[in-house]
């Protein structure tokens, strides 16, 4: 992760936020309300793995401004209703400029709803299968942290990125998976001084 400035960075309110979340609106908002915040709901967790996988290449800025489209194409992003997609749901996501028009993504999320759906039937939810991979509470970064600790991996991720292909998951990489971790609180990398920081 490169970082141009400080690691902070104040905000037009005075509040200082993580040096990436001041450059849009959106990607303020995704920073102060969801980033790092602690997920459970199944289709919310498959959303945001989803959503990281679609962003793999790309930025993320790209994907916040694709979301609403994204739920509108994937009808809400139930993973029931997600893996009875058939041929005719992959053409008309291939033809959805809305989206990120990959094959090998697109087909990826339907198989990864299937694969997601196993996953809640052995565990009663998505949430109770990821607190048996990955150590919980949260992670904090120590106070001292400065923006190049971040890991794009670590042995968590390397961990469930593992199981999660052993499962069928496709586009699952530890750094897409560390990314998702790091959306739905199972780490929290606010850094110290931002005022999202809980350490």
């Amino acid at each position: 992760m490169a970082l141009a400035g400080p690691a902070v960075v104040p905000g037009t309110d005075g509040r200082a936020r993580c040096w990436w979340a001041t450059g849009t609106a959106s990607m303020t908002a995704y920073h102060d309300e969801e980033w790092g915040v602690p997920v459970s709901g199944d289709v919310e967790l498959f959303e945001r793995l989803m959503l990281e996988a679609f962003q793999a290449g790309l930025s993320w800025q790209t994907i916040l401004n694709k979301r609403e489209a994204f739920r509108d194409a994937f009808l809400g992003w139930d993973p029931a209703v997600v893996a009875a997609f058939d041929d005719r749901d992959r053409e008309r996501l291939l033809a959805d400029a809305g989206i990120v028009r990959n094959r090998s993504k697109i087909d990826a999320a339907i198989g990864n709803a299937g694969a997601f759906l196993e996953v809640v039937r052995e565990f009663g939810s998505f949430d109770a299968y990821l607190a048996t991979v990955v150590a919980r509470p949260a992670r904090t970064l120590p106070g001292e942290a400065r923006w190049n600790d971040l890991a794009a991996t670590t042995p968590e991720s390397d961990a469930l990125s593992k199981d999660l292909k052993r499962r069928g998951f496709r586009f699952v990489g530890s750094t897409i998976v560390y990314a998702f971790m790091e959306s739905v609180g199972l780490v929290d990398d606010h850094l110290p001084g931002c005022f999202r920081y809980a350490g």
